[in-house]
């Protein structure tokens, strides 16, 4: 007998002593004809059902009617002749059954929802954020295992309790304010404070609170779903403080200080620029800064400043600016353009400082005694340049008295920055014009080197002879400090403190010529990370900083003083070796000993903040001679031989040879190749379908693929890079639109097909396009689509394109006709949150990279996550991409994510297996 029988039989050996017991209750409460005769059965028979269950109780049921029957109803006298004690007995029977029956379903949909509530509470257990109930006079009703983590505290310290402990003192008021704003009609309200977390630190939650109501509109429970921010906060609180610092940097200065962008436009100025002109930030900024110049000088700096933006070289000019009351002054005002990791003008520094003493002193050229009053050194020799007298500004900048200089010559200042040469030119203009002005190096009394802006004016007798010099110092170090701050950000990298491609391609300048002089050789070595992105995806940004760092400090200890390292952007660097042996085969010799050196120092393990990191490089170079090469080639034939590099391995080193530019060549044919596809219709589209978490479709996405004649299909990946590098991706993305737009109206004559949406990807270059707007509508009107199945996809990386606002405008006009916008990739690039709020998108793709590794990788949840929660705060749509798994969909829609692209759905199809997928 098994276990099933064992039981079976168990529960029916029960019934019987059940009834049993029944029976003999009924004997011993009354004689067979006292009446009664199912007292005692029908409590039996609910017992039995609750007990043993539906058989079991079934057949004490029948046995308790028969016994009732036969044994006692046949004797009471009660009862007349006819069927009344059949009649009795079988309502007897019905009801206790149904009583019976009754109790047994009860009892198991009981145990049914306190599994459910069970179910219930283990999932609130298993959440990562932390959750809380509690009632509307603040007595915690409920927290999660998360929750007491947290907070470092049991579950008895906390429910029964109200919460107030637990939030940071002066925020208790702020909370509460924020949950009387809850309301039927607003029945969540998210806040942001300070709680006291375990171990007593202060840590920043963000805690979503839903209310619920009873009848009446009052709030009967509050749940609250929180989450750890600190470090979000702590974040933000450094972004404040550096722009703090930089605002309290140029507003200590005594110099105006303005900023602009790269188009020109004024985007800052310091409170000195208000103090002096009077005129409010909002009338200065753009272009507002043109109003206080002269009249005679507006043309004139308006022009500079333009041909300044155009070459985008420094700026610099004398002139005269209003002041607040009225009264011109002269300044000089100078600007560097910054470049960024492309090379491109990202913004413009610049100066404003006070010249007028300056220029006052080279008009007057007599001494009088309201000169010696001036803020700005002055100092008088004899015609034998003898110092006759200074002022006591010329003594508190060089640490010199009165006495300590009379009688000596102005040799005492002398810093030896300065040679012959120098001195003999200021000369040359003193006795030619009468006057010199520039910028000079002093030594103080102290020793210290200082720089000055000098003017010296010759004064003339009645006989036209030479009687005194007048020379004015003006101490203009922290104009040059800022000046070095500025040159720093121009010509170098931030991060590394390497020089960057700008100063990099002036050294290569230099160094061709020095090597057509001397006829050594030199030599380019381009430096490129193996995998870096893969340091950067899985480990974050910040470690990829700190490994950037640490190769810059390798790479400058693997080569001479004398080499120099540079940082183009990005994971690549350029090391440029000088002096070379004069001879091809020696100085190749040299450059592969030292690339080799440099290899083995990167591969050298790295501690990124306490976590071990290996790390490998593929290293190209090119070995010159005088100028057979351009910078330019240089440049590239490094760059190809580095490519080489990875092709071979990575962590190697090649050389440029003829091959590598053969494969240049290859790439030149492939884009005659492209181009007769375009011109015989080789490219197709692929649909790729996009599916609603129901499995309702929502349409799709249209991929391009080239059917070569030769080469079979080919994918998107090994031509749309080339075609984006000429200018054939415009002409391809003109025919994907318009062939999507054909795709659309097809569909639209179909009832299971009208509704779907097609996406289309397109580039920065179709986007900069002045008619691209008015290509969109021509395609759709031709077709006769419907706008608003048509949806627009532009990657992240876009958005740091330079000229945003066209693509504002663009996106504006097309969004105006009815057509959606997809910002696709969402999470690879490094794009600002004031984009998304700029552009007006209607969706976020969550890039298939994060998507991947959601069931294992924390971060990448985490991630996730968040652009989930950040596209429903901006009110977009989220779609997420390489879905493949049904876990990456579960986990995807218990976040909020319910519309999916990916192989879990289908891959991409030609469009007769794509409708046949539907």
């Amino acid at each position: 007998m098994n276990d099933l029988a064992r039981v079976a039989f168990a529960k029916y050996a029960i019934a019987l002593l059940i009834f049993a017991i029944a029976f003999l209750l009924r004997l011993w409460i009354a004689p067979l004809d006292y009446g009664l005769p199912f007292i005692t059965f029908y409590p039996a028979m609910v017992t039995t059902f609750y007990l043993c269950g539906i058989g079991p109780g079934i057949v004490v049921s029948a046995l308790g009617a028969a016994a009732g029957y036969i044994a006692f109803m046949q004797r009471i006298p009660a009862f007349s002749p006819g069927y009344e004690r059949e009649i009795a007995t079988a309502v007897f029977l019905a009801s206790a059954m149904m009583v019976g029956m009754l109790t047994r379903k009860m009892l198991s949909s009981m145990s049914l929802l306190k599994k459910s509530e069970q179910r219930f509470e283990r999932i609130l257990e298993d959440q990562t954020d932390f959750i809380c109930r509690f009632r509307s006079d603040e007595t915690v009703l409920y927290v999660n295992d998360a929750f007491c983590r947290f907070f470092d505290k049991s579950r008895d310290e906390l429910i029964g309790k109200r919460w107030h402990p637990l939030v940071a003192p002066g925020y208790t008021s702020k909370v509460i304010e924020q949950l009387q704003t809850l309301a039927p009609e607003n029945p969540v309200v998210t806040i942001e404070n300070p709680v006291i977390a375990a171990g007593h630190v202060i840590r920043w939650g963000q805690f979503v609170n839903r209310a619920f109501f009873d009848d009446a509109g009052r709030v009967i429970e509050i749940q609250a779903v929180g989450r750890d921010i600190t470090k979000q906060k702590e974040l933000e609180q450094a972004l404040a403080a550096n722009i703090k610092e930089f605002r309290e940097l140029a507003e200590a200065m005594p110099q105006i200080v303005w900023i602009t962008r790269a188009d020109g436009w004024h985007i800052y100025f310091n409170q000195q620029w208000v103090d002096y002109t009077g005129l409010s930030l909002e009338e200065s900024y753009g272009h507002g800064w043109n109003a206080p110049f002269h009249p005679d000088d507006q043309k004139r700096a308006w022009d500079a400043w333009q041909n300044a933006v155009n070459r985008q070289g420094t700026y610099s000019l004398e002139c005269q600016l209003r002041r607040f009351d009225g009264e011109y002054r002269w300044w000089l005002i100078r600007g560097v353009p910054v470049f960024d990791q492309e090379s491109k003008v990202r913004k413009w520094f610049g100066t404003c400082t006070d010249i007028h003493e300056s220029k006052e002193a080279e008009r007057e050229m007599q001494v009088a005694a309201t000169a010696f009053e001036a803020h700005v050194g002055i100092m008088v020799t004899d015609a034998n340049l003898q110092i006759i007298r200074v002022n006591r500004e010329f003594s508190a900048q060089t640490g010199y008295s009165s006495d300590e200089v009379l009688g000596k010559t102005p040799k005492i200042l002398q810093s030896g920055q300065h040679n012959a040469d120098f001195y003999a030119a200021m000369w040359e203009s003193i006795h030619r014009t009468g006057s010199w002005q520039g910028e000079i190096w002093d030594r103080q009394k102290s020793g210290d080197i200082r720089p000055k802006l000098l003017t010296i004016a010759a004064v003339k007798g009645n006989d036209g002879a030479v009687i005194r010099y007048v020379a004015t110092h003006i101490d203009i170090s922290e104009q040059k400090s800022a000046e070095e701050r500025i040159k720093n950000l121009a010509y170098y990298d931030t991060l590394t403190h390497l020089p960057n491609r700008r100063l990099l391609l002036d050294r290569l300048e230099q160094a061709l010529s020095s090597s057509a002089r001397s006829g050594r050789g030199a030599a380019l070595m381009f430096i490129d990370l193996d995998n870096f992105k893969v340091l950067n995806d899985t480990l974050g940004h910040a470690m990829g900083d700190l490994l950037l760092q640490q190769v810059g400090r390798r790479l400058k200890a693997s080569v001479r003083e004398s080499d120099s390292v540079a940082r183009l952007g990005g994971d690549e660097f350029v090391v440029m070796l000088e002096e070379l042996s004069t001879n091809e085969r020696c100085a190749a010799t040299q450059t592969k000993q030292s690339s080799e050196k440099i290899i083995a120092a990167l591969n050298e393990p790295y501690d990124l903040a306490g976590k071990m990191h290996h790390s490998t490089a593929s290293v190209g170079c090119a070995v010159f001679f005088d100028h057979r090469y351009t910078v330019e080639e240089l440049m590239k034939q490094a760059d190809i031989a580095m490519y080489q590099a990875k092709k071979d391995g990575r962590n190697v080193c090649r050389f440029f040879d003829e091959q590598m530019q053969r494969s240049i060549n290859s790439r030149v044919l492939l884009e005659n190749e492209l181009r007769v596809a375009l011109k015989l219709g080789q490219f197709r589209l692929y649909y790729q379908i996009q599916r609603h978490y129901s499995g309702r479709a929502l349409g799709a996405e249209a991929l391009i693929r080239w059917k070569h004649p030769e080469r079979g299909l080919i994918y998107p990946s090994d031509f749309i890079p080339l075609s984006e590098e000429s200018d054939l991706i415009v002409q391809i993305g003109a025919w994907v639109l318009e062939t999507a737009c054909a795709q659309l109206k097809a569909w639209q004559a179909s009832v299971t097909t009208s509704e779907l949406v097609l996406a289309v990807n397109i580039c920065t270059k179709q986007l900069r396009q002045n008619d691209f707007v008015d290509q969109v509508r021509s395609a759709m009107r031709r077709n006769g689509v419907r706008p608003h199945l048509l949806k627009l996809e532009l990657t992240e990386s876009m958005l740091l394109e330079k000229k945003l606002e066209n693509a504002v405008s663009t996106m504006s006009c097309l969004k105006k006709s009815g057509i959606q916008f997809s910002l696709d990739d969402f999470g690879t690039g490094y794009s600002s949150l004031q984009y998304l709020k700029q552009l007006s998108f209607d969706q976020l793709k969550i890039a298939a990279p994060f998507v991947r590794d959601i069931t294992f990788d924390e971060n990448d949840r985490e991630i996730v996550r968040t652009i989930i929660s950040m596209g429903h705060s901006l009110n977009l749509d989220v779609i997420a991409e390489g879905v493949e798994t049904d876990e990456q969909r579960q986990f995807l829609f218990k976040n909020g994510c319910d519309h999916y692209q990916g192989y879990l759905f289908g891959k991409a199809l030609p469009i007769a297996e794509f409708d046949a997928l539907l």
